[in-house]
């Protein structure tokens, strides 16, 4: 009795299990496959695969792009030098088209979707495997917009169905090789400059880089403000030409830009040669001519200042470089007063005695802004009131300055540099304050 009580037991367990193991086989299943109302894929890439790309307008003439042997995108017809970023976001809006859903599973009537003359038409050379040698090209035709012109009728050739895809799609992929050409006027890379050359009504002003420092060299060697600098650039690589513009509007421009006065020509060094900008005021406006395109361009009101400078204004006022590095030695003479700061691990130290370092930082920032508010070309230095040393860069570097007065003024002057600079006296006295107030650590509280 208890033996058939133990097999009928046994039996029903069986039958769960194996009716078990098919509902989790069934679930399954139905996991991996889309939900049913999931939007069809019409195009699924990636960007890594596309090596060229061409679209063409209804009625229009057709752009082609391909990637060179270094990943850069090539116009190759009509033949202009592509912007990389557009480029770049047509290629991510070609590789993933999403429909709205299926019209039709096979395209009986080409013409009532307006795909046997298609508003647009992409095709698309992709390298396909594991290795990406496998070619192949898509060819993306988008037909009649849909009657409540929310989107229009889609298909890929080869691909029976018909979509519908949404107007943002139409959109990303609609470009003219005027959307995809370089607009700057100088297509230089900023990060492979060399020289810079500022030739202006004020004077003729020459910036070198040495790895990421920038330096004047004409007319005469002092240090730069490389932020200044790095915003002279950044102005004239963002000027760029106005392809909107009717020919009349363009002949007006070239004739402001022939009668005007002219501001300043900027060149720019990379490994390929040497680019130049030609900037004139008209009135009120600004008007550039580049040596890389033809015409001539109305540019921002704000290029015009920025080229608009004397030495000076790229001149570094800072008295120290070490900038936000930190120092591991200070030593600064006063007057009568001397100050020896060492930093040992994250702690500084004063004689053997740790310093407190709210007020240590504050020294610091001082030295750190330290400027001055102009600069002497020529004269005596006067007698010194006092001098700082700071030690950055592992102990690599020392930087040394000066200060001494003249009358009423005081000059800074850096250790083996012939530049001098006028200090104002309250920059002076609160460096001096500074120095004074840095203070010993408060003891350790007491242990209970």
């Amino acid at each position: 009795m208890r033996f058939r009580g133990l097999l009928a037991a046994a039996v029903v367990l069986a039958a769960l299990a194996v009716g078990l193991y098919f509902s989790n086989k069934q679930k399954a299943a139905e996991a991996s496959k889309p939900p049913a109302d999931a939007a069809p894929k019409v195009l699924s890439l990636t960007e890594s695969q596309i090596a060229k790309i061409s679209v063409k307008k209804k009625g229009g003439a057709e752009t082609v792009l391909e990637r060179n042997g270094v990943g850069k995108w090539v116009m190759v017809s009509p033949e202009y030098p592509a912007d990389q970023d557009t480029v770049s976001q047509l290629v991510t809006a070609a590789t993933n088209v999403t429909a709205d859903r299926v019209v039709e599973d096979k395209d009986s009537d080409p013409k009532a979707y307006g795909f046997d003359d298609p508003s647009l038409s992409v095709d698309i050379t992709s390298k396909g495997g594991p290795e990406h040698l496998a070619i192949r090209v898509i060819k993306l035709r988008l037909g009649d917009d849909t009657p409540t012109n929310s989107g229009c009728y889609a298909m890929v050739e080869g691909d029976p169905r018909v979509f519908t895809v949404a107007s943002y799609v139409k959109t990303g992929l609609d470009k003219t090789y005027n959307d995809l050409r370089d607009k700057r006027l100088l297509t230089v890379d900023q990060d492979k400059l060399s020289r810079v050359e500022l030739i202006a009504k004020k004077q003729d002003i020459e910036f070198g880089r040495d790895k990421d420092q920038w330096q004047i060299v004409k007319p005469k060697p002092v240090r730069a403000d490389g932020s200044q600098i790095d915003d002279l650039i950044r102005k004239v690589r963002d000027a760029k030409m106005d392809l909107s513009v009717s020919d009349e509007d363009a002949k007006k421009a070239a004739a402001a830009f022939a009668s005007g006065t002219p501001i300043a020509t900027v060149k720019l060094t990379d490994p390929t040669g040497t680019q130049q900008i030609e900037i004139r005021k008209n009135k009120d406006d600004y008007y550039a001519k580049s040596s890389m395109v033809a015409g001539v361009y109305k540019v921002p009101n704000d290029l015009g200042t920025a080229v608009d400078k004397g030495l000076d204004d790229f001149r570094n006022k800072r008295l120290f470089d070490f900038g936000f590095n930190d120092p591991s030695k200070i030593e600064m003479h006063d007057g009568g007063k001397s100050y020896t700061f060492q930093k040992t691990g994250d702690d500084w130290f004063s004689n053997g005695k740790k310093l407190d370092s709210i007020s240590v930082q504050s020294f610091l920032d001082k030295l750190r802004d330290f400027s001055a508010s102009k600069f002497i070309d020529s004269g005596e230095a006067g007698a010194q009131t006092m001098d700082v040393a700071v030690t950055w860069s592992d102990g690599k570097r020392t930087e040394k300055l000066l200060i001494s007065k003249r009358g009423s003024d005081y000059i800074g002057k850096r250790d083996n540099e012939p530049s001098l600079y006028g200090l104002d006296a309250k920059n002076v006295d609160d460096l001096s304050k500074a120095a004074a107030d840095v203070k010993p650590a408060p003891p350790p509280p007491a242990k209970k």
